[in-house]
């Protein structure tokens, strides 16, 4: 089994999580103190908008944006069907009778909302660029052992809880802890820990949600009535399984709270919290650093000397496989089948830690044998296992293409630390420096004949300004010519490469 480490960078402006296995980065996330997200917030919305035409609402939940709430994940009266991204056990089996073979019975949006109507909602998604938060009525409080759902009657488990006995144990177990129409979906990491911390981890989020409801009751909306834990404690929640070995932090505050916050569960989970005491920088010691600087470039070298290309663009994720400098032995079939199978870790590691999401295209190598894209395509699922986002995947094609989705609820990784070039204008491209060469000549001209001054000063970027001065210098000379002024060309290393500036001088 690899082992596995929890890493936390935690200052005042920022926290830095990243989760290691078998020591390399697989997954990272971030949270700024002035950009939290507030995916698992409960608010008190007032519905702004109805809009039937896309069976959707805008809420109004006390943000920059309005939230959107799709009609699915609106929750009707006397509905105890989950919704897919609560169905911990969902799997391709046929649906009720009664439901006439679908998995929820549909209304008209205006017959589910009103405009000017208050509503308790829960953030599923946070804001992505242009586009508000997605939120939801199927509301759900995690734990450390279990997720409560104060309204949906339902008992699920972690398919990952594989025991037929451990898994009716703990269905009964909180069958008879929960209150009558309240749900649960007891989670992997309740798997063999004893009756009575699990009773208290559900005991806990009853009243958590009194204490939600109740202020729920007294505020008008919008209005935040419940926030989710901070980073600290939301990833350690998560994350915390039996095969992490133990968790690192560098701050001595955030160590004594986190400890006291584990203690809460179990004394031997608050054990394996450790304070790093090193003179480096904690992410440095790591070797953290450095991954998350690689995590924002876009090609990722394989191990063999193949490589990646990682584009990500507004509307999917292109990752494309190549041979490189691997050349392998005398067969080719079996060069591209190592390579596409090596790429396949490195493609998950990334999705995992560079958090893409959306509809992501995988372009393999191309395979001429079946079996080897079966193969390919398999230890691709496999992989996809480790991966706690939901994800779904198609057979690779002849020509070599996956097409696959994984859950986004937040902002990629390079687009929390990057922002659009405001030189390339997002092109990812400059212009060459003969291009803006002959720009400028084109713009001289222009001036020249606007203006009756005899010297003209140019300033650009030092290249371009070499090519005016050598490389061009006889088209320049050809214009003094031709419109009897001087040009005085003058290089300057502060200038961006598409960037100059013309100007007359008396």
């Amino acid at each position: 089994m690899v082992s596995k480490q929890l890493i936390i960078n935690s200052s005042s402006f920022e926290t830095r999580v990243a989760l290691l296995e078998g020591g390399q980065v697989s997954e990272f996330y971030i949270e700024r103190s002035k950009e939290r997200g507030i995916v698992g917030s409960i608010y008190k919305g007032k519905v702004t908008r109805v809009l039937p035409g896309m069976q959707s609402a805008f809420v109004d939940i006390g943000l920059d944006r309005a939230a959107f709430l799709f009609g699915g994940d609106i929750q009707q009266q006397g509905d105890n069907v989950l919704p897919d991204f609560l169905d911990v056990e969902k799997e391709k089996k046929e649906d009720d009778e009664e439901n006439g073979g679908h998995r929820h019975r549909y209304f008209k949006i205006t017959d589910l909302v009103k405009e000017g109507q208050e509503l308790m909602v829960q953030v599923a998604k946070d804001s992505i660029g242009t586009k508000g938060a997605r939120i939801t009525t199927y509301l759900s409080l995690p734990g450390r052992y279990v997720v409560l759902m104060p309204n949906i009657n339902h008992i699920g488990v972690s398919r990952r809880i594989q025991s037929e006995e451990e898994r009716t144990r703990l269905k009964n177990l909180v069958m008879s802890a929960k209150p009558d129409g309240m749900g649960v979906i007891i989670r992997t990491a309740s798997e063999n820990v004893e009756d009575d911390k699990v009773v208290a981890d559900v005991q806990f989020l009853v009243k958590l949600w009194e204490g939600v409801k109740q202020k729920a009751g007294v505020v008008k909306g919008p209005n935040l009535v419940h926030e989710d834990l901070n980073l600290v404690y939301r990833s350690t929640r998560d994350l915390l399984s039996r095969d992490l070995e133990r968790i690192v932090i560098d701050d001595k505050n955030t160590y004594e709270n986190l400890v006291r916050f584990l203690n809460r569960f179990s004394v031997k989970l608050g054990a394996q919290v450790q304070l790093y005491q090193g003179d480096a920088p904690i992410f440095d010691a790591y070797g953290i650093e450095m991954e998350v600087s690689k995590a924002l470039g876009p090609k990722v070298w394989l191990r063999s000397g193949g490589y990646l290309v990682i584009q990500q663009t507004e509307a999917l994720t292109a990752i494309d496989v190549n041979t490189g400098r691997f050349v392998g032995g005398k067969n080719l079939g079996d060069t591209i089948l190592k390579t596409n199978s090596e790429a396949v870790k490195e493609i998950v590691l990334q999705l995992r830690m560079r958090n893409i999401g959306g509809i992501i295209i995988l372009d393999f190598i191309d395979m001429d044998r079946p079996e080897d894209r079966d193969s390919v395509f398999f230890a691709l699922l496999e992989e996809l296992k480790k991966d706690k986002a939901k994800t779904s995947a198609l057979r690779i094609s002849e020509m070599g293409l996956v097409q696959m989705t994984r859950k986004r609820t937040e902002e990629s990784l390079a687009h929390k630390l990057t922002v659009d070039c405001p030189y390339c204008e997002s092109r990812g491209e400059v212009k060459s420096p003969i291009t803006v060469t002959y720009e400028i000549i084109r713009e001289l001209i222009r001036e020249f004949s606007r203006k009756t001054t005899e010297l003209f000063l140019v300033k650009a970027h030092p290249q371009v300004a070499d090519r005016l001065l050598e490389d061009d210098k006889e088209f320049i000379e050809e214009l003094k010519t031709k419109f009897n002024k001087k040009v005085q060309i003058k290089s300057d290393v502060d200038f961006h490469m598409e960037h100059y500036e013309i100007s007359s001088v008396r």
